[in-house]
């Protein structure tokens, strides 16, 4: 495995990261905007995006758009909305075609900064504020997104899992927002919103390929006006939640399969020294299809459908889900509890740590095979203020043994059990 580093800098009130690279015949460009997660801002942030990607100034059809990316030899365009700890992340992505392996006039680098720069700073507008075809039409795709969730009865039990536990966190919203607020929206406060999201963002340029930190700082200048000149910074705003009981809700839906989650809380995050014992402590959990919860819940015991783990390293919060038939749901309760105790014991064969090791292994070399991956995990950096290399991290796991893994699971505290279940015939 390589380190791949990027080279940091700032301009016009945006940081940028920069690693040169002939590895890949694209150029990969990402573009990370993000804010406190917040009840009044959350949905029209999600809407923002959804709407910019309809048309700018100069193509301001949608026809037109997607006609001007095909231009650039059919570069890629694409954007997510998530959550990362109590920030919402709106990231855009671009991958385009290196110069070199076509014969075009223009710079291709060049061009699809300009085009992410009219995205982001130029939107199409009718009578000073975002076209209202585009905003209703948009709010219909948000809703139609979160009604989905609820269709997902795997997905809404992980959500709902998440609201109850942090109840009185920002970290209960979802990144989409809520559907409560979408009628609320028009064109005009909407627009509002995307200048106070624009102007407030913490904004984060990426771009690896065959180029130079100093090619792109001018075209950064060049293409994405901004008036700022400061830069943000992502501030820890983590504070370890004490558990002080284990909270049970159980909701009833129509469902076939109940659907069992825990949340677990845990003081360890991306940042910690120790987050390498944390990530291997998921892995002999619930992360891999060796971990204790899929051996014992779902092959010996045929209790589940699905059991697994994942640990959110920005939050300091594990989930645990499975799909159990809802009679079993005390025999479940106390089998996954079972393997809590059994990794807080330290009882951990030599064979679970090495296979966990093995996988994390190959998710750290894949990151080095994608630039967006590359991207992604520096971006963990940006986020955590922690300097770690994807081989500095391989090292740390590689060093995790039986003990440091218990210690981890002693800082890991059931926290609440969310059990959706079927509607009971009275």
């Amino acid at each position: 495995m390589t380190n791949n580093v990027f080279q940091h800098g700032s301009t016009a009130g945006m940081r940028i990261h920069v690693l040169p690279t002939k590895a890949f015949k694209t150029f990969a460009i990402s573009l990370y905007a993000g804010v406190p997660l917040e009840e009044g801002t959350v949905t029209s942030t999600a809407l923002v995006p959804f709407v910019l990607r309809r048309g700018t100034a100069a193509y301001p059809e949608t026809t037109q758009f997607r006609e001007r990316l095909e231009e650039l030899y059919g570069a890629g365009f694409g954007f997510d909305v998530y959550k990362r700890g109590d920030y919402q992340i709106v990231q855009f992505r671009m991958d385009t075609i290196n110069d070199s392996f076509v014969q075009s006039k223009e710079s291709l680098l060049g061009e699809s900064f300009a085009f992410l720069g009219e995205v982001l700073t130029r939107p199409a507008l009718e009578n000073g504020s975002f076209r209202s075809s585009y905003v209703a039409t948009e709010r219909e795709t948000v809703r139609k997104k979160l009604e989905a969730i609820v269709n997902d009865k795997i997905r809404y039990a992980a959500e709902r899992c998440i609201e109850v536990m942090c109840e009185d966190e920002p970290f209960r919203l979802h990144p989409l927002g809520q559907r409560s607020d979408l009628d609320g929206i028009t064109p005009d406060n909407l627009y509002k919103s995307y200048q106070d999201w624009l102007n407030g963002a913490i904004l984060d340029l990426y771009v690896v390929g065959d180029t130079t930190p100093e090619e792109v700082e001018q075209l950064v200048k060049r293409h994405f006006g901004r008036n700022s000149s400061e830069t943000g910074q992502y501030s820890s705003r983590f504070t370890p939640v004490t558990v002080s009981g284990v909270r049970t809700v159980e909701e009833k839906l129509d469902v076939n399969q109940g659907k069992l989650n825990m949340g677990l809380r845990t003081s360890i995050t991306y940042k910690d020294d120790n987050y390498a014992s944390a990530l291997m402590y998921n892995g002999i959990l619930g992360g891999y299809p060796h971990s204790k919860l899929f051996v014992n819940v779902r092959e010996k015991e045929s209790l589940a459908y699905y059991a697994s783990s994942r640990y959110d390293g920005h939050k300091g919060i594990g989930t645990i889900q499975s799909g159990i038939e809802s009679q079993n749901y005390g025999k479940a309760v106390d089998i996954i509890r079972k393997q809590l105790d059994e990794l807080k014991a330290g009882n951990i064969s030599d064979l679970e740590l090495s296979q966990t090791k093995a996988m994390i292994r190959n998710l750290l070399s894949e990151i080095q095979d994608s630039a967006f991956e590359l991207i992604s995990f520096d971006f963990n950096r940006q986020l955590s203020g922690k300097e770690r290399t994807a081989l500095e991290l391989l090292d740390q796991v590689e060093g995790t043994g039986a003990e440091d893994v218990k210690a981890a699971a002693e800082t890991f505290h059931l926290d609440t059990i969310y059990f959706l279940t079927g509607q009971k015939e009275e």
